[in-house]
């Protein structure tokens, strides 16, 4: 007579990692009845990647295409991926993120993140809601403004960022491609930089 082995804890667990896309976060995964030695043991076990804490990914997948973004946007869903980050993102920029710029709404809690490092900026109003595109990297839903909104939002942080790295963005932007003329002025608009921003766009057309 043939017997049947029943599947262990972390069989279990790993069939539940499959059926909800292979990345789970530590509560949704105890709310779905893994429990915590088993989250930990198929960590140490190399078949769980932490992506970041709280945070846990199959190991058998491919890698991750945009670990750092994946990783904050997991643990910080109401953010926007912003300024370098989203300039890096959309090719128009030379500058290399040392850290993830994410835009959250002003009066909002400060997402406590140990790994990648974090640099907030803080939007209110219109400069926060617009702009803002949807992609799927990983299978995770990724926000980040558009070219043209990250160009005004770079712009609009000038002193903080640095006037080059705008400059160096509108250029790109245009060679490029990525926005039209009437486009980067509606987000200048938006983000109230129109005046700083039209002599520089002017003078590369």
């Amino acid at each position: 007579m043939k017997t049947t082995r029943n599947p262990s804890a972390e069989d279990r667990a790993l069939a539940i990692f499959h059926r909800h896309g292979g990345m789970l976060r530590t509560g949704k995964a105890l709310e779905l009845g893994i429990h915590p030695r088993t989250l930990y043991a198929l960590r140490d076990h190399g078949r769980l990647d932490a992506v970041a804490r709280g945070l846990y990914r199959l190991a058998d997948l491919p890698p991750l295409a945009q670990p750092d973004l994946v990783a904050v946007v997991s643990a910080v869903p109401k953010g926007v991926v912003c300024m370098v980050s989203a300039l890096s993102f959309h090719g128009i920029t030379t500058q290399i993120p040392h850290q993830v710029d994410l835009a959250l709404r002003r009066r909002g809690n400060i997402p406590k993140l140990q790994h990648p490092p974090l640099r907030i900026f803080w939007f209110s109003g219109p400069a926060f809601g617009e702009g803002v595109e949807h992609h799927d990297l990983d299978g995770v839903d990724v926000p980040v403004y558009s070219a043209p909104k990250t160009v005004a939002d770079c712009f609009k942080y000038r002193n903080k960022i640095g006037l080059d790295i705008a400059i160096e963005a509108l250029r790109l932007c245009r060679r490029q491609r990525k926005a039209t003329v009437d486009e980067l002025m509606h987000y200048a608009d938006v983000c109230r930089v129109a005046n700083v921003m039209r002599p520089y766009l002017e003078a590369m057309l």
